[in-house]
């Protein structure tokens, strides 16, 4: 497109195609979105080798670039990662729809029945880096909550990006759902994204996936609603009445399951009395996987690690990296978390169950876990389908936003002639 007027009559099209859509879809029967989706799954299946061959050309434009390497991991299909995303489709078709969900409220001393209705939030904005995944798992939750939806993908996946949407809009008509119920971003300019972010005319909410940079700058720009998380800070803190070799299988996991995830640990805590017995023991596990360690001046005096400071504490590495601390107990390893953490998901091991309540009611932040590596944050395998993103904000959804993230509600309020008087 040949400039910012071509690109504004262009996303002012996709707005309100995917209003007009959404009424439609508001209104479709829970078997209805089930075969769309099923339908959907069947066709990603039919064109994975194309869906393959696409991703690869974009991943040979993306190493040219030199995109780093968490964005490469991202940005890369696979077998089984088209396996997950067809999965995904039928998992979320399984799903219990909220649309429609009835929740009653007390009795009223006048007499009013009053309830509410949960209801589709109406046309839900994408904006997303790398993975190529997103598209089908984004547009499934939103299609089974009953929005509509545009997605903005990354430039640097926009080929696998259009393949997997045409498996989509197949599906959708295949179903008899009109196509624009899931829009695509056709265009790499930069200005689409910009523009979206002021479609209040016809989006409700914007949903950002993507690099701290990226969350930040659709936060302080958009004119709609964004639902987000900036940063995934996250932390476990092995406790002293931990199980050692279950601390230490758990610590290593939450760090080298994946690197890029939002999820995946970027500082271990881990109390002085059992430093000594795991640290040894987890340098050997990390080098072996390339895993640079950075620690604090405890830590230097038992294991030899570059020397950890304030910065470290601060990143989310998205990379294979990682800051140790040692702590004098709970209560430092709370402070530490709430001072450095960014309220995504943070992990507790200890056999004490005191402790466990104590780390659950003080620690601020979406996840919290017991005897698990953070790495578990994510909407699957919380039962609530591919989530469309992790929310770290208070109000309307937060941690994993899946179908009921995607809705809202309305008060149904009946009665039988009942007046209001002074």
């Amino acid at each position: 497109m040949s400039n910012s007027k071509d690109i504004n009559i262009y996303m002012d099209s996709l707005g309100a195609s995917a209003k007009k859509a959404s009424r439609i879809l508001a209104q479709a029967s829970e078997e209805q979105k089930n075969n769309a989706l099923l339908s959907i799954a069947k066709k990603i299946d039919i064109k994975r080798q194309d869906i393959l061959e696409e991703n690869v050309k974009d991943l040979e434009e993306a190493k040219k670039k030199q995109i780093g390497d968490a964005l490469i991991d991202r940005l890369e299909l696979t077998e089984e990662r088209i396996d997950s995303m067809i999965s995904g489709l039928k998992v979320v078709s399984e799903l219990p729809d909220p649309v429609g969900e009835i929740t009653k409220l007390k009795p009223t001393p006048s007499g009013i029945d009053v309830s509410q209705m949960r209801v589709p939030l109406g046309v839900v904005g994408i904006i997303y880096e790398s993975r190529p995944n997103v598209t089908a798992d984004a547009a499934a939750l939103c299609l089974k909550s009953g929005n509509a939806c545009i997605l903005r993908g990354g430039s640097e996946a926009i080929l696998s990006n259009k393949i997997i949407w045409e498996c989509l809009q197949r599906g959708l008509e295949e179903s008899g759902l009109p196509k624009d119920s899931v829009q695509l971003v056709e265009t790499i300019d930069r200005e689409a994204v910009k523009t979206l972010l002021h479609m209040d005319k016809w989006i409700d909410v914007i949903i950002p996936r993507g690099g701290k940079g990226l969350v930040k700058l659709i936060s302080e720009e958009s004119r709609v609603p964004v639902i987000k998380h900036l940063d995934g800070i996250c932390h476990v803190y092995l406790d002293q009445d931990c199980e050692l070799d279950k601390a230490i299988d758990i610590a290593f996991n939450a760090k080298t399951y994946r690197y890029g995830i939002c999820g995946a640990m970027e500082t271990l805590l881990v109390h002085k009395d059992v430093a000594s017995n795991v640290l040894p023991k987890l340098l050997e596990k990390y080098s072996s996987e390339g895993v640079e360690l950075r620690g604090c001046k405890a830590t230097k005096k038992i294991i030899e690690v570059k020397e950890a400071n304030e910065e470290d504490w601060q990143t989310e590495y998205l990379a294979p990296i990682l800051s140790l601390k040692i702590v004098e107990g709970l209560e430092e390893a709370i402070e530490h978390i709430n001072k450095y953490g960014s309220n995504h998901t943070d992990s507790i091991v200890t056999e004490n169950n005191e402790k466990v309540k104590i780390f659950f009611d003080q620690v601020d932040s979406s996840s919290v876990m017991h005897n698990l590596p953070t790495c578990w944050a994510d909407g699957f395998e919380y039962g609530l389908g591919a989530e469309v993103g992790i929310s770290t904000d208070k109000i309307h959804a937060r941690g994993p936003v899946g179908l009921e993230g995607l809705t809202s509600q309305k008060f149904i309020v009946k009665g039988n002639s009942q007046l209001r008087g002074s």
